[in-house]
């Protein structure tokens, strides 16, 4: 009788309290932590689609404004690798600096012992060389587009018209893919971007060409 009792209570316990193996692991793979990760990597996809967006409206507008001042293939091409560089250098550091800020902070908070959960469930300090270079390559990558699209092509109206296009594809794929990212609908992230980037080129053509007209500058030379 005693036996039975006990192995009743035993089940009753057990119950109460399951401690399979399996179900436990069942329930780690459903921690939080398994979302912060992937809400880590998707605001890292979404921080790098925003840089490509940014490359890609700040190369296209300084070439269209240096083609309302200059006919020139070469004036487009030097302006628009220019930009490119300085851009995605003023990227990498700014985001080292952002980034670094936030790496003394967590190093700081280690350091008087406000972490004390456990090596498991400490996150990854902040990275400042990784978001230097990912936010870098970001801004290059949406550069190179309208770069390559229109600098090489000779005729002044044809390359203007090229490198609108192409930045108008590329910001209406880079709006889709943020929106989507930020869980908003695709056609909205699109229109918005696109519109911010025609305003962009838009109004630097519009100031370049009032102060060429205004200075006397047009610089008509081949090439």
């Amino acid at each position: 009788m005693n036996s039975v009792v006990h192995v009743v209570t035993t089940l009753a316990e057990n119950t109460a309290n399951p401690t399979n193996p399996d179900q436990n692991k069942d329930l780690e793979l459903g921690k939080p932590d398994d979302t912060i990760d992937y809400m880590q990597r998707a605001q890292w996809l979404r921080a790098s689609v925003l840089g490509a967006n940014d490359g890609l409206v700040s190369v296209a507008s300084l070439m269209i404004g240096v083609g309302a001042a200059s006919s020139t293939m070469k004036a487009m091409l030097v302006s628009g690798l220019a930009g490119l560089i300085a851009g995605a250098c003023s990227m990498a550091i700014g985001e080292f600096v952002s980034v670094y800020a936030q790496y003394d902070i967590e190093q700081t908070m280690i350091e008087k012992g406000n972490t004390d959960d456990g090596d498991e469930n400490k996150e990854p300090l902040a990275n400042p060389w990784l978001a230097a270079g990912a936010s870098a390559l970001s801004f290059s990558i949406g550069g190179l587009l309208p770069l390559l699209a229109g600098a090489f092509i000779k005729a002044w109206g044809v390359r203007l018209g090229v490198v609108c296009a192409v930045t108008s594809l590329g910001l209406a794929i880079f709006g889709a893919i943020g929106a989507l990212l930020g869980g908003a609908k695709p056609y909205k992230g699109s229109l918005r971007v696109l519109i911010g980037g025609w305003l962009a080129m838009l109004v630097t053509y519009g100031i370049l060409k009032f102060f060429s007209a205004v200075l006397h500058v047009n610089i008509s030379s081949s090439g």
